[in-house]
């Protein structure tokens, strides 16, 4: 199998780009490390008196096209190559749907299911004063991610405030809204990714009224998308998953009895069905699946066995090159997933404008503005892929690097 190190990943798509771009050497060689990176380590003071330091980290992939943009993640196995990565697919991310910003990814290393609210709020602070002079509504632009939260976010825009003594809600998004955060954003990522798939559905001629899904991760995104597939097209959710095991029933799964049970044991195990595997949810004969959970789920040894015709990845890089290329070539039409997953991050930018500006939207206008960047980007992409005769990840890749490189050039960087 090839090496799943994800930041070697995000070079290796993007060296496909360039040789089909034609990028010359310096240009190319730009783009495939970040700009900026900054390791920190936060002494916290632990609830029970003693002080433990923790690592962490920021990097700046590219701001050619506006302010870098980027989530916290706290995760007790963060490494810096995958914030790289991340931050390198933030910058194609932001491109692709066309918001004026760069791409930018932050990280902890430690395991907040261990922590207090009191640790946490410190750790928050620590970080916020370890990278303060790094970020900045204009420089970079923080937001959640794996494990960080709405709460998190408004202790990391407290703590910069007080650095520059007065109120700077747009150093940050994912916040509440009664702190300056966008209506919207909870199910932003699902509900980007839910206008994707419907034009997808019209290329492929599936009726989603009659289509059958699965699920594959039942946090946020996850949960979201199964309750907007179910209200926005009345497909049938017939299999779910998360991390200790899933279930599948052809019948369907009803989708407030599904979250409850998540909720109130912790796993999707306990629903009404048969037991399935995470690998097994892969592979079920479904209309559409949606990766919503782990990097590399999708590989050179299962590409062959996905029956869906769509994939929709609300997950961050969970399909390998090499299934990338399988899965095309099998009919599968995958929604890369920084088009797919797009949705939160555009929220995240209408989040950004209403901070800057001081004019808040109602949800039907964050609904209706989402909708038109999604739409826009999906067609731009399959154009793309139209024209060049490529797999849909490329033709995202290809969009959004000539979009950077446009400005690159453009500023006499390159």
């Amino acid at each position: 199998m090839a090496e799943l190190n994800p930041f070697k990943i995000a070079q290796a798509q993007l060296d496909e780009a360039a040789k089909h771009l034609g990028l010359d050497k310096g240009t190319h060689e730009m783009l495939r490390w970040p700009m900026r990176e900054l390791h920190v380590t936060i002494p916290v003071k632990m609830d029970d008196g003693t002080t433990k330091v923790f690592k962490g980290f920021r990097v700046q992939y590219n701001d050619a096209r506006g302010p870098t943009k980027g989530g916290i993640r706290w995760h007790p196995g963060e490494t810096i190559d995958t914030v790289r990565a991340l931050a390198a697919w933030m910058t194609w991310k932001t491109s692709v749907v066309d918001i004026p910003y760069g791409g930018s990814k932050g990280g902890i290393i430690c395991n907040p299911k261990e922590m207090s609210d009191g640790e946490k709020e410190r750790l928050a602070r620590g970080y916020i004063r370890s990278i303060g002079t790094f970020i900045g509504p204009k420089k970079d632009i923080p937001a959640p991610d794996v494990y960080t939260t709405p709460q998190i976010m408004t202790w990391m825009m407290d703590e910069y405030s007080n650095i520059t003594r007065y109120n700077t809600p747009g150093m940050i998004t994912g916040k509440p809204p009664i702190v300056g955060g966008s209506l919207g954003r909870g199910d932003a990522t699902a509900r980007g990714g839910m206008y994707t798939l419907r034009e997808a559905a019209k290329i492929k001629g599936i009726d989603l009224s009659k289509a059958t899904v699965a699920v594959q991760g039942y946090g946020n995104a996850g949960q979201y998308a199964h309750g907007l597939i179910e209200e926005l097209f009345g497909s049938k959710v017939v299999a779910i998953s998360d991390s200790r095991g899933g279930i599948y029933n052809r019948d369907g799964l009803n989708f407030d009895e599904c979250v409850k049970i998540k909720l109130d044991t912790g796993k999707v195990s306990n629903i009404k069905g048969d037991a399935i595997s995470n690998e097994e949810l892969m592979e079920l004969d479904v209309d559409i699946l949606i990766p919503a959970a782990l990097e590399n789920v999708l590989t050179e040894e299962n590409a062959n066995n996905v029956k869906a015709s769509i994939s929709v990845e609300l997950a961050n890089g969970p399909t390998t090159p090499e299934a990338d290329i399988i899965l095309h070539k099998n009919g599968c039409y995958v929604i890369p997933d920084f088009l797919a997953n797009a949705g939160g991050v555009t929220v995240s930018y209408f989040e950004w404008v209403q901070n800057e500006t001081g004019y808040y939207w109602p949800l039907e206008r964050v609904h209706k503005e989402l909708d038109e960047h999604m739409t826009k980007a999906f067609h731009a992409v399959h154009d793309m892929r139209e024209k060049k005769g490529v797999h849909n990840r490329l033709a995202a890749y290809l969009v959004a690097v000539k979009r950077v490189v446009d400005v690159m050039k453009l500023r006499g960087w390159v």
